[in-house]
C-alpha cells in the first residue's frame, strides 16, 4: 500500500507537472505487471514465460506495431543440460519514412523459480532485471505510436538471455530484413533504480559518432545523470559490451548503445522486486533513452 501511495504521489506531482512524452501512469503498470508473481520469474520455456508473452503480445497490438509475417512471435531452440528448451522472441515495426532501421531491444526473461536455503520456492521477479527495460521499450513504442520516425524501428522483447543471450543470437540468426538495413541498435536491460541517480549508456567508445546524440540527450535537463561509458576494454569487470544483448549486434558490427545501471544489491537476488524500484529515476530514464533515439533517428 505504501509503494502504491508514493507512486501516486510522483505520478501526480513530479510526473503530472512535467511536459512530456512518456506515459508515466502506463510505464509504471507495465514495470509492475511483469515483475509480479503471476508470471512466476518469467524463465524461459515455463508457464510463467507463456503468461508474460500474452502480456507483450496485448501490449504490442494495444500500441499499434506492425508485425512481420502476420506474428509478432518467433520461437527458437537450445540445449540446457540434457533439455532442449524452446524460447519465443517477440517483435514487430513501425514503418518510418526511411527503410533503414533502429532496432530498440529488452529481455523480458529472468531467472524464474528457486527453491531458497530452506528449500521453499521462491520467485525471482525482476522487476529492474528487465521489467524495466521492457516497460521503457513499451513507453517508446507509446510514443511513436503518435510520431512517425525518419527511420523504421523494430521494437524487440527477447527471450532467453539469462541463459546467454540465446534470444538475440536467434534474432540475428534469422533477420526479417536484409542485415545491411540495420544502422543501430539500442537495448535496455536495468534502466529503474540507481541511488547516485546514474543511468550509463555503453557503445560510444567502440561507436564514436553515437557520441552526437548521446550528448543531445544530455543537454535535455534531468535530475538523472546520462553518463556515457563502461565500454573500454581496461575497464575489465566494468567493460559491458558483452554483458547484454547487444553484443550479439556488435559481433555483427551493428553499432549499438546499452542502457543501463551499475549493479546493486539485489541484483539476480528474491529483493529485485517492484517495491524496490525508484519511480522519478526510472520516469526520466526512460526520458533520455527516448531522448538519444530522437536524435539518433533526426541524425543517422
Amino acid at each position: 500500500m505504501k509503494t502504491t501511495i508514493l507512486c501516486a504521489l510522483l505520478l501526480t506531482g513530479v510526473f503530472a507537472k512535467a511536459q512530456t512524452n512518456i506515459d508515466s501512469v502506463q510505464l509504471i503498470k507495465d514495470i509492475r505487471t511483469l515483475s509480479s508473481d503471476k508470471f512466476e520469474g518469467r524463465r524461459t520455456g515455463t508457464k510463467g514465460s507463456r503468461m508474460a508473452q500474452f502480456y507483450l503480445l496485448g501490449r504490442f497490438k494495444q500500441s499499434g506495431l506492425q508485425p512481420f509475417n502476420k506474428t509478432y512471435e518467433y520461437p527458437f531452440y537450445f540445449r540446457e543440460g540434457d533439455k532442449q528448451v524452446m524460447g519465443t522472441n517477440l517483435y514487430g515495426y513501425i514503418k518510418g519514412k526511411s527503410d533503414s532501421i533502429i532496432v530498440i531491444t529488452a529481455h523480458y526473461d529472468h531467472l524464474g523459480i528457486k527453491k531458497d536455503q530452506a528449500g521453499k520456492d521462491s520467485i525471482y521477479n525482476g522487476a529492474d532485471d528487465n521489467a524495466s527495460g521492457v516497460g521503457s521499450l513499451l513507453a517508446v513504442l507509446g510514443y511513436f505510436k503518435k510520431h512517425t520516425p525518419q527511420h523504421t524501428l523494430i521494437f524487440a522483447a527477447f527471450d532467453g538471455e539469462e541463459e546467454g543471450l540465446k534470444g538475440a543470437a536467434a534474432f540475428l540468426k534469422q533477420l526479417p530484413v536484409a542485415v545491411n538495413r540495420f544502422i543501430l541498435n539500442v537495448n535496455l536491460d536495468m534502466v529503474s533504480r540507481n541511488d547516485k541517480n546514474e543511468l550509463y549508456v555503453c557503445g560510444v567508445t567502440p561507436y564514436p559518432f553515437l557520441n552526437t546524440f548521446v550528448d543531445a540527450a544530455k543537454a535535455k535537463s534531468s535530475t538523472v545523470k546520462l553518463i556515457a561509458g563502461h565500454d573500454h576494454k581496461e575497464d575489465g569487470g566494468q567493460n559491458w559490451i558483452s554483458q547484454s544483448d547487444q553484443y550479439e549486434f556488435h559481433k555483427q558490427k551493428i553499432p549499438f548503445l546499452y542502457f543501463g545501471v551499475e549493479d546493486h544489491p539485489d541484483y539476480h537476488q528474491l529483493g529485485d522486486e517492484f517495491e524496490h524500484i525508484q519511480p522519478s529515476f526510472y520516469y526520466q530514464a526512460t526520458h533520455h533513452i527516448l531522448n538519444v533515439i530522437l536524435a539518433a533517428d533526426k541524425g543517422l
